[in-house]
């Protein structure tokens, strides 16, 4: 049996008596790659921060890398790399400063090398000296990500790394991101993108807080009697949106 980097039941998290997560049981296989799907506000941001403990769930136990996600909120973060959808980075600061003071933050030993080596790995070496506000946003992304991988991680959390990006910096991102994967690295990976959700060995789908659907993209398409994952989307929220006006 695949051992489980997350194992989560009953996430759950309100905002003014709104529930925006809503009892969420999440299992995601070590090295694996899964996509995390949803309409805006369907609580996948919100998932996100709760399993690697910028945010305190009501309600939810449960294991993250064999971790208490809420009772080892501390250990967990330094095993996970949180990637925001926006760029979360010092503009004014240059790329190699930014990445030495992310290196700082962790205490990490060999700090220059490690800076060395993010910079290679994510090929931003040659550009090691240009300040983070006047690079695009295919390189913020590069950036963002060897910050992330600086502190060796064995979870990437990822929100939407690739919103605004171009469709090249998208590809080699995922490349990238599949590389980590046969590395061992488990990646959850939220994405608005049907091609990219292709690309994941699973997905999970939430809307209204929560999950519709999860599976392979092929298991999803054809348990909605759809064309493609799109319409399936398309499908489950209708579905969705129906049982909640009845219930209510």
């Amino acid at each position: 049996m695949t051992e489980l980097a997350i194992d989560v039941k009953g996430l759950s998290k309100a905002y003014g008596g709104r529930k925006v997560v809503d009892a969420v049981d999440l299992q995601v296989g070590a090295g694996r790659i899964v996509g995390f799907l949803g309409p805006n506000g369907s609580g996948k941001t919100t998932s996100l921060r709760m399993l690697c403990g910028l945010l305190t769930p009501d309600a939810g136990e449960g294991q993250v890398l064999g971790l208490d996600f809420r009772r080892e909120a501390e250990a967990v973060k330094r095993q996970v790399g949180y990637m925001t959808q926006k760029f979360g980075l010092y503009d004014d600061l240059s790329i190699r400063e930014n990445l030495d003071f992310v290196a700082r933050l962790f205490s990490m030993p060999h700090r220059r090398d490690a800076v060395d080596g993010a910079l290679e790995r994510l090929g931003l070496a040659s550009r090691q000296r240009q300040l983070a506000g006047a690079l695009s946003g295919g390189w913020k992304q590069r950036l963002a990500l060897a910050a992330c991988l600086l502190h060796r991680p064995r979870l990437l959390l990822l929100d939407e790394p690739t919103a605004g990006v171009d469709p090249k910096a998208r590809r080699e991102f995922w490349d990238q991101i599949h590389l980590l994967a046969g590395e061992g690295i488990t990646v959850l990976v939220s994405t608005h993108y049907m091609d990219e959700a292709e690309r994941c060995h699973e997905l999970v789908y939430i809307a209204y807080g929560h999950v519709l659907a999860r599976g392979s993209a092929a298991a999803i398409v054809a348990e909605a009697g759809a064309r493609d994952l799109e319409d399936a989307f398309v499908r489950l929220v209708g579905q969705a949106t129906d049982n909640f006006s009845a219930a209510a």
